[in-house]
């Protein structure tokens, strides 16, 4: 049996998102990625990994499962069960992991198109190393923007920028316990505000937005100072695979991912 479960982020903004409209599909996880749908590619990594198993993908509404027969088909897997989302991820993410009451979980978005088993074990690996269960409740995964700007350097990616490296995310994450779920409240109120993390700094207070502008700030100081603001143990692994870093949000995203996926680019 895994050791991990998993919760598959699968929501769709109200009315769509120019994203899906420009694909003519009910959502943005059903954009297709050489051929596949992009919630397609994310399961079948996770079936296909060693350490992570089903669990529940929370999202897209009722309303746009029934309006296709594609995502309905796909969400009919035995070893999901679908969850209407809530309103907004971080709130679906807690609703669904209170719903599967299992872990360690594993978190991840319905458009990482480009995840792959071999990521899927890496990850997993190494947020539940003994040392990490021991210290931390939530892991987040980071992958080095050096590796990803040196893999695609006109990739436009949004960079977390520090006194000891850039980073950026990789829709991974690993929720060790049930006090790992109170980070959801801090994410709630970063939604608005993820691609201005100078303004999610801001939330620590002014002390460390200074570090943070004047690149003083290290990637495990700043989680420090979000565990204290969260009142959960955040800690980090490093994500060794630049094509971690991309979803496919955009149509540009999109385009990059066909490449990676088609060998045009190398996968990295």
């Amino acid at each position: 049996m895994a050791e991990f479960r998993t919760v598959i982020l699968a929501g769709e903004r109200p009315g769509g998102s120019p994203l899906s409209r420009a694909f003519n599909v009910p959502a943005s996880v059903m954009v297709p990625v050489a051929g596949k749908p992009a919630l397609a590619r994310v399961m079948e990594a996770v079936n296909n990994s060693r350490h992570a198993g089903g669990g529940l993908i929370c999202g897209p509404s009722i309303d746009i499962v029934n309006s296709s027969q594609a995502l309905s088909g796909l969400l009919q897997q035995p070893d999901y069960q679908w969850l209407a989302p809530a309103a907004g991820p971080a709130a679906s993410a807690l609703l669904a992991i209170e719903n599967l009451d299992y872990f360690p979980t594993l978190l991840t978005a319905g458009d990482h198109a480009l995840l792959t088993s071999e990521i899927v074990d890496d990850f997993c690996t190494r947020a539940s190393l003994s040392d990490n269960r021991s210290k931390y409740d939530f892991v987040i995964g980071f992958v080095p923007y050096p590796l990803v700007k040196a893999t695609w350097p006109d990739s436009r990616r949004t960079v977390l920028k520090f006194s000891n490296g850039q980073f950026c995310g990789s829709n991974l994450f690993a929720i060790l316990s049930t006090a790992g779920l109170r980070a959801f409240s801090f994410w709630r109120q970063a939604e608005a505000e993820r691609k201005q993390p100078w303004r999610i700094a801001r939330r620590f207070g002014p002390a460390v937005l200074l570090r943070y502008l004047f690149r003083r700030l290290t990637l495990e100081g700043a989680l420090k100072s979000l565990s204290t603001a969260s009142g959960c143990r955040i800690g980090h692994v490093q994500v060794a695979f630049a094509r971690a870093a991309v979803d496919v949000d955009s149509i540009a995203d999109q385009r990059l991912a066909e490449k990676i996926l088609s060998s045009e680019t190398p996968v990295v």
